[in-house]
Formats: C-alpha cells, sequence, structure tokens
C-alpha cells in the first residue's frame, strides 16, 4: 500500500513540475508569454510612408532656395546719450537675386553710421558686403559681394495678383539657425504697419508662415519657388505668433530698375488714408454697391491735397468701428477698377514721383476723373 501511494504522488508530482515548466504547455501560455507572436502588428520591415505632393513641393522649394539664402551680419555704430559712439551687431537673413552676387535684404539689417557688413552663405563661406543702394521708406536695401564662383540667385515674382489663401514658403535664419524652412499661406493683403522708428510701411503681405528675428531680409516664396515678398517684421514682442509681414518683391523691382537706370530713385506718394468698403456697408453709408477706397484723411501738402481730394467730414458708428464719411470713394485707378484694399499700393508700386495716375471718384452723387501727379515720400532716415 505504501508503494502504492508513493508511485501516485511520484506522478502526481512529476506531472505538476513538468507542466508548470514546459514553455509550450498550452494555447494561454502562448498567449501570455507572446513568444510565438510579435508585440504589434505591422509588416515584418517597416517602410518610409510616401511624401505627400505638398510635402514634395515644400522640399523642392527648399533645395532650390536654400543655397541662394544667406546670413547677413552687421556690426553698425550707434550713439548713446553720453554722445559715446558704440558698435552694435545686427543679423538678419538676405538672398542672391543674380550670379554676380548682388543680394536683396532689409534696410534695418544692415542701417545705421558706416556698417561693416559679413555676408555668409550656406556652405559656410564668407565674404565682406558693400551697400549699394538703400530704400529706407520700404525696409529696403541692395548689397554686393565678389564671390569666388557664380551665385545660385532666386528669380522674382509678382506680388500684384496674390490671393489670400495661396501658400507661401519662408526661408531665413531666425535665431541664428541658418537654413531654416516655414510654411504657411498668405493672411491678408494690404497691411500697413510701424516699423520701429514709427516709419508708415505700406501695403505689406501678411503671413502666418512661422518668421522670427533673424528672419528679417529672406524671402517669402510662391509654391514656384518665386519670391513674392521679402520678410520685414512680427506681430508681438519676441518672437513668432503667426502674423509676419513681408514686402512684396514689386517694390523691391522698382528700386533695382532705378538703380541699374541710374535713375533717382523715391517712393511716390499720393498722401490719403483710405478704407475699402463694398456690398452692404457701401450701400449703408450711401455710396455704389461696388464700393472701393472712401478717403479718410488728405495729408497737408500732398499731391492729394494739391487737386482737392477731399477727407472725411464727419464719423458714423458701424457695428465696432468708426468710418470717416463725407470723403471722396475712389473707385478706379488708371481705369481699373478698385476691388481691394491694396489696390492703391499696387498702383503706386508701379509708379515714381513725378508720375500722373488717373482716378475716379464718387463725390456727391456721381461720377468725376481726376489726374495727380504724384509727389514723394520722404526718405528721411
Amino acid at each position: 500500500m505504501k508503494v502504492r501511494i508513493w508511485i501516485i504522488a511520484s506522478l502526481l508530482v512529476g506531472g505538476f513540475v513538468a507542466g508548470t515548466t514546459y514553455k509550450r504547455w498550452s494555447p494561454a501560455a502562448r498567449l501570455a508569454t507572446g513568444l510565438d507572436s510579435p508585440m504589434w502588428s505591422g509588416p515584418a520591415v517597416a517602410r518610409g510612408a510616401g511624401l505627400s505632393v505638398d510635402e514634395n513641393n515644400n522640399i523642392e522649394v527648399y533645395k532650390q532656395a536654400h543655397e541662394a539664402t544667406v546670413n547677413i551680419t552687421s556690426t553698425v555704430y550707434r550713439q548713446n546719450w553720453f554722445l559715446e559712439i558704440y558698435p552694435s551687431k545686427e543679423s538678419g537673413s538676405g538672398f542672391f537675386i543674380d550670379k554676380t552676387g548682388r543680394i536683396l535684404t532689409n534696410n534695418h539689417v544692415v542701417s545705421g553710421r558706416a556698417p561693416e557688413v559679413q555676408v555668409t552663405l550656406s556652405n559656410g563661406e564668407k565674404y565682406k558686403a558693400t551697400v549699394v543702394y538703400k530704400d529706407p521708406v520700404n525696409d529696403l536695401a541692395l548689397l554686393k559681394v565678389q564671390p569666388r564662383r557664380e551665385a545660385k540667385y532666386l528669380p522674382l515674382g509678382d506680388s500684384e495678383h496674390l490671393q489670400v489663401g495661396q501658400k507661401v514658403l519662408a526661408i531665413g535664419n531666425p535665431f541664428g539657425l541658418d537654413g531654416t524652412l516655414t510654411t504657411g499661406i498668405v493672411s491678408s493683403l494690404g497691411r500697413d504697419i510701424a516699423d520701429e522708428s514709427g516709419r508708415k510701411l505700406e501695403g505689406m503681405i501678411q503671413t502666418d508662415a512661422a518668421i522670427n528675428p533673424g528672419n528679417s531680409g529672406g524671402p517669402l516664396l510662391d509654391s514656384n519657388g518665386n519670391v513674392i515678398g521679402i520678410n520685414t517684421a512680427i506681430y508681438g514682442p519676441g518672437g513668432n505668433i503667426g502674423i509676419g509681414f513681408a514686402m512684396p518683391i514689386n517694390r523691391a523691382k522698382t528700386m533695382i530698375e532705378s538703380y541699374q537706370s541710374n535713375k533717382p530713385y523715391g517712393r511716390p506718394r499720393l498722401g490719403v488714408d483710405v478704407i475699402y468698403v463694398y456690398g452692404d456697408l457701401a450701400t449703408e453709408l450711401g455710396l455704389p454697391e461696388e464700393g472701393g477706397l472712401l478717403v479718410q484723411q488728405v495729408a497737408q501738402g500732398s499731391a492729394a491735397a494739391q487737386v482737392g481730394l477731399r477727407g472725411a467730414r464727419d464719423v458714423v458708428v458701424i457695428g465696432n468701428y468708426q468710418i470717416g464719411v463725407g470723403g471722396d470713394l475712389i473707385m478706379a485707378l488708371d481705369g481699373t477698377k478698385v476691388d481691394r484694399i491694396d489696390s492703391l499700393s499696387r498702383i503706386l508700386a508701379r509708379k515714381h514721383p513725378g508720375d500722373k495716375v488717373e482716378l475716379t471718384l464718387y463725390r456727391g452723387g456721381r461720377k468725376v476723373k481726376m489726374s495727380v501727379t504724384l509727389g514723394e515720400a520722404s526718405q528721411d532716415l
């Protein structure tokens, strides 16, 4: 009997040990240990996801543009309250516009007394640059270097026919991080902003492409890689909050044409502040539904004042806005219908001081035409 009990006990203990130590003893054990199946689902060999059409476009534009974009460092000399002269460093971006080494940037990047300007290319080469032309009113400057080989450069596009919502790409050196690409859209057109010195920059392109300190002077590109603006300013202190501004490239093209032809360059000025009204708002103000640019103020002594353009004579409140009424409504410029807020700045971008512009006005219940000889905006620094 004892032998029989011992045999049965031995069989039970042996079965228990074998069952708990054999790795494939049951389906439940296989599920718990996961040794026969992977711990994730997916292909056995990882493969990179295919790039979208938009991603490929970003890559192609960057390949084309980043070698033509440069880092600019300028040492300028400033004066403090004690009339002491001291050096101050500024940094920004720029880009080649031809193979001979001409570079476009912002004036504020190289402004100051006798700036010493250094340009660093994407491959690390450094060159001393000369400031050959300035347009302080539009915050533009033209530099020249002597590259050791033909420079890669960017084609200049057309900023007159931009549309809100179209894709844009910005390349520059924010915070000294060279070759940075950001993307966004044209958020608005015809924005007027004030620079650090209080000077008014008119007809700017607003974009949500990230622009930060160091981006100033870099190119704003369309999806074909054409430069349509020069990154100039951001809204708010310190860094990007999704509201940046670029100077339309057509302003720079006018400056370059004047430089090449050795003609005096100046920014034409009409001398009016306007708002764009149309549709129900225009009708509510007693104006034609197609609307136009409603003159709010006329600057004393300006070209507009000399021909008798009329500003607002009263103010009305519509919604949350105060609107000056009683002034002239500009409905067309040189025969082209006014259809957006930057219509005036687009026309002026193609003009020079002394040129004429024909205005079609709505005044006193009827349309009248008036020719104005444009004045010149102050170039004071």
